[in-house]
C-alpha cells in the first residue's frame, strides 16, 4: 500500500510539474504571438487602406474613411485577440494545451494546419527511424557491454572501450554528414535524402523506406552503441564483484545462470532506466540529424516551426516533449519497485 501511495506521490508531482510547465512555455510564446500578431494585423490594415479604404476615401469622404478604418482595425484586433489583456490569453492559451487544442499553424505543414494532425504525421516517422535505431542499440550494447564485463581486462574489452571512447565522441551530425559523402556521394550505395517517395506504394514503398532509413539507422547506431556497451560493462563490472555473486560462485552455480539471473537483475535499475527514457527520448526525434539526412520527424518539425514563426506548433511539440519526459519518470519509478525491492521499502517508509 505505501508503494501505492508512493507511485500516486510520484505521479501527482509529475501533473504539476507539467501544469507548471504549460503555463511558462504559453506566457513566453503568447507574448512572441503578440508581437507577431501587432505586425499582421498592420500589414492586412495597410492592404486595406490601399484597397477598399482608398475606394471609401474617394467617394464618401475622408470622415467615413476614418469610421470604416477604426471598424476594421477593431476587428482585425478581436481576430487576433489583441484586445484580450495578457493574462487573459495566457490562461486561455495553457487550458486548451491542457485540453489537447493546440490551434493551427498560419501555413500548411505535411498538408494541414492543424498542429494535432501535424503532430500526428512526425512523430510515427521518429519512431520509424530512432525508436528503431535505439532498440538496435540496447540489444547490442546491453549483450557486448554484459560480454566485456564477464572477460574483463581481455582484448575483447579493451578493443571495445576503445571503440566505444572513440564513436561517443564523435558528434552524430559530423559522422552523418561524413557517411553521406562516403556512402551516399561517392558510393552510391544510399540516397543522400531519407525523404520517402510519396508516388510508391505497397511493397516498393516498403523497399523504398528501407533503403532510405539504412544509412541514419547505421550512423545512429555507430555513434551510440559504444557508449551504452561500455556504461553496461562497467555497471556489470562493479555488480560481479559483490558478496552475492562470489556466493553463486561458490556453490556452483553456472556461470552464465550468475550473469543473466543473478548479476544482469542486480544491475537492472540503472540500464532501465536509460532505455526508458532512451526509447521515450527516441519519439522526440533529432533536430540535427533529421536536418543532415532530410529526414521529416519531429526534430525537422521542431526547426520548421522555429523557422516560421509557428507559436502554436512550438507550443504543442514543447508540450509533448515534456509529457514524454515526465512519462519517463512515473514509469522508471514503476518499474523500480518491480526489479528492486529496495524501493518499496524506502518508499514505504517514507511515506
Amino acid at each position: 500500500m505505501g508503494y501505492l501511495k508512493y507511485l500516486a506521490f510520484r505521479i501527482v508531482n509529475a501533473i504539476i510539474v507539467l501544469l507548471i510547465v504549460t503555463f511558462i512555455i504559453s506566457a513566453l510564446f503568447v507574448k512572441v504571438a503578440e508581437e507577431s500578431n501587432k505586425s499582421k494585423m498592420y500589414e492586412e490594415l495597410m492592404l486595406w487602406e490601399r484597397s477598399e479604404g482608398a475606394k471609401i476615401k474617394q467617394s464618401q469622404g475622408l470622415e467615413a474613411f476614418e469610421q470604416a478604418k477604426a471598424a476594421k482595425q477593431a476587428s482585425l484586433e478581436d481576430k487576433y485577440e489583441l484586445n484580450v489583456p495578457y493574462w487573459q490569453k495566457v490562461y486561455n492559451k495553457a487550458i486548451r494545451t491542457l485540453k489537447l487544442d493546440f490551434g493551427t499553424t498560419s501555413m500548411p505543414i505535411f498538408g494541414t494546419n492543424n498542429v494535432s494532425d501535424i503532430i500526428k504525421v512526425a512523430v510515427p516517422r521518429s519512431i520509424l527511424l530512432f525508436t528503431t535505431a535505439t532498440i538496435i542499440v540496447i540489444i547490442l550494447g546491453i549483450f557486448l557491454g554484459v560480454r566485456a564485463a564477464r572477460h574483463a581486462g581481455s582484448v575483447f574489452d579493451r578493443a571495445l572501450s576503445i571503440f566505444a571512447l572513440v564513436t561517443y565522441s564523435l558528434p552524430m551530425w559530423w559522422t552523418g554528414m561524413m557517411f553521406l559523402l562516403i556512402f551516399a556521394y561517392k558510393l552510391g550505395w544510399f540516397p543522400l535524402s531519407s525523404m520517402f517517395d510519396p508516388q510508391l506504394t505497397g511493397w516498393a514503398h516498403i523497399k523504398d523506406v528501407i533503403w532510405r532509413l539504412a544509412l541514419p539507422v547505421f550512423t545512429y547506431v555507430f555513434v551510440i552503441f559504444g557508449g551504452w556497451a561500455w556504461t553496461t560493462r562497467n555497471i556489470m563490472i562493479g555488480t560481479l564483484q559483490e558478496d552475492f555473486i562470489m556466493a553463486a560462485r561458490a556453490k556452483g552455480i553456472p556461470e552464465h545462470k550468475i550473469i543473466y539471473g543473478h548479476a544482469l537483475r542486480a544491475a537492472a535499475p540503472p540500464i532501465v532506466t536509460m532505455i526508458i527514457f532512451a526509447l521515450l527520448g527516441s519519439l522526440g526525434g533529432a533536430i540535427i540529424s533529421e536536418l543532415v539526412f532530410n529526414y521529416p520527424g519531429m526534430g525537422r518539425l521542431y526547426w520548421v516551426a522555429l523557422q516560421q514563426n509557428e507559436t502554436s506548433l512550438l507550443i504543442g511539440l514543447t508540450y509533448f516533449f515534456t509529457v514524454l519526459y515526465l512519462a519517463s519518470v512515473v514509469l522508471a519509478d514503476m518499474i523500480y519497485g518491480f526489479l528492486d525491492p529496495r524501493v518499496k521499502v524506502g518508499a514505504s517508509a517514507r511515506m
